[in-house]
């Protein structure tokens, strides 16, 4: 029977991310994540980072060209049931992406908008978050900032949940059509996050904080598990939900585990799932 035949696929998602030569984050800790989770990852590449446990020592990025072709590539042959977007470093690059969610109809979009590393290296150049709130967030399904990408967003410091709450319905008025902003820099023993959707529903989401060093490339795994879970079929609010507890297992499974002389990554494949089949 020809491929194009085939009555089965896997759940399909595409990360348009920046690679970690470490591992820990970016493209490498997307198809880490989404093989865990039973799905097919596919990757069109940003920028290349020359980085490791203890930080980023150079960023070369794609040309904006090659990262379109990529996109094109895979989408008019696999296709895609979710993407998740990450490291963005340019305008240009900015541009290519929006107009490929438009161009293709991209859906289940879950944008991070990776500005900062764990490390605290800057990862975007200045004049290309003007243009990513333009042209990127109304596009997306969901975006996921963590505190710090928040607060550069909206151009203040977030210090409560109160401003966690503010942020995110001025990141909707900005044209979001979902927030989750991650509190998990908030001092205290809970890490608080707050999903906000567009019609106004506002869901919290509180868990005891878990102590470890190894908390590299959390915000890139939890935004591949958000996309994942809505490729496997959850609604967004569920996937959220359910992205949460992996990422909360993974960072357990990992906390006591040497990699490198910095900040580790997450034991991503802790619980792995068998690669999900489901119908054309």
């Amino acid at each position: 029977m020809p491929t194009s035949a085939l009555p089965l696929t896997y759940p399909r998602v595409l990360s348009i991310a920046g690679s970690d030569s470490g591992g820990g984050a970016g493209i490498q800790a997307d198809l880490k994540t989404m093989s865990a989770l039973g799905c097919y990852g596919m990757t069109a590449i940003t920028a290349l980072t020359a980085q490791n446990t203890c930080g980023v020592r150079s960023i070369h990025g794609v040309p904006p060209q090659m990262l379109r072709d990529q996109i094109d590539a895979v989408v008019e042959d696999i296709g895609v049931d979710a993407v998740k977007i990450g490291m963005l470093h340019a305008p240009e690059i900015v541009r290519v992406v929006a107009e490929a969610i438009q161009r293709h109809a991209l859906p289940n979009v879950v944008f991070d908008p990776v500005m900062v590393a764990t490390s605290g290296a800057v990862l975007i150049d200045s004049s290309a978050v003007d243009v990513l709130v333009r042209e990127l967030v109304p596009r997306a399904t969901l975006i996921t900032p963590n505190l710090d990408e928040a607060a550069l967003l909206v151009k203040r410091a977030l210090h409560t949940e109160s401003d966690m709450e503010a942020a995110a319905t001025e990141l909707l008025a900005m044209g979001a059509n979902a927030v989750l902003v991650k509190g998990g820099h908030l001092q205290g023993e809970v890490v608080s996050d707050l999903l906000a959707l567009a019609s106004g529903e506002r869901v919290w989401m509180r868990d005891a904080r878990i102590h470890t060093p190894n908390t590299h490339g959390t915000g890139c795994t939890l935004s591949s598990a958000i996309a994942s879970y809505l490729a496997l079929g959850q609604d967004l609010v569920q996937a959220v939900q359910s992205a949460r507890v992996y990422i909360r297992g993974a960072l357990k499974a990992g906390a006591q585990v040497s990699t490198g002389k910095g900040g580790g990554p997450l034991n991503h494949g802790f619980a792995p799932q068998a690669m999900v089949l489901q119908p054309l």
